[in-house]
């Protein structure tokens, strides 16, 4: 059965071979012929066929690499027009110099009006009087003497125990300070330590009474400005100028 098989397959294979190559064509037996003369025979009224020119936009379009119009192809993207010259850029002006914060108090109701008066000129928003309280001060006190010669003997015995003295307010002249307080506490607490170095004759009394104050405040002064301050400054009675805390 082998070899049966093996003969067979044999005889199939030589009839193909003998098929496919045109040797039974005698026998009407051979597969179509698709070669160049049957593909003319083919064809439906050739004489009808023109070849046309190519349009145009289609030539350019083959240099420029852009579609013709109607076309299916992806139109190319056109290069953009070339943008107007930039106009010239302005240099930057210069930043604007930083103020610095001054201020200046405490000020009492007569050193405000002052101020007031004195920084009419200036710009509105530029300064500004803040109120601020004044607390009250108590002072360790000898007098009121009988002249300034007996004020002068005083001070010198003073000066000899070693205890410091000052100028009271114009309230209390001709007179000696010994000491200035913010409480009347403070105040006689000092009063103590001066009995036990051997003052006899000196008492506290309350110098300033609490009092509505001002504090001036300049929040962004330039060295361009600071020349116009002074008649501000003059007003201030002394007060200086200092930066804001």
């Amino acid at each position: 059965m082998l070899r049966l098989a093996v003969v067979l397959l044999l005889l199939a294979n030589a009839g193909y071979y003998a098929w496919s190559h045109g040797l039974l064509r005698s026998w009407g037996m051979a597969p179509a012929e698709s070669g160049e003369p049957q593909r003319l025979a083919q064809q439906i009224a050739p004489e009808q066929l023109r070849l046309l020119p190519p349009e145009p936009s289609a030539l350019q379009a083959a240099h420029t690499g852009a579609a013709p119009a109607g076309g299916s192809t992806t139109a190319a993207a056109t290069p953009p027009a070339s943008a107007p010259d930039a106009a010239p850029s302005q240099p930057a002006p210069p930043p604007a110099e930083p103020g610095a914060c001054l201020e200046a108090g405490i000020l009492d109701a007569r050193q405000a009006d002052a101020v007031r008066a004195a920084a009419a000129h200036l710009p509105q928003g530029s300064w500004s009087l803040e109120p601020t309280p004044i607390a009250g001060r108590w002072m360790v006190y000898m007098g009121k003497f009988p002249d300034q010669e007996a004020m002068a003997r005083k001070r010198q015995e003073l000066r000899e125990m070693k205890i410091d003295t000052d100028r009271p307010g114009a309230g209390f002249e001709p007179g000696i300070a010994l000491g200035r307080f913010s409480t009347e506490e403070a105040a006689q607490r000092g009063l103590s330590d001066l009995a036990r170095k051997g003052v006899r004759t000196a008492r506290v009394v309350q110098e300033r009474s609490d009092a509505k104050g001002f504090m001036l405040r300049l929040p962004a002064v330039t060295a361009a400005q600071r020349p116009g301050l002074k008649p501000l400054q003059s007003a201030l009675g002394g007060k200086p100028l200092r930066p804001c805390d």
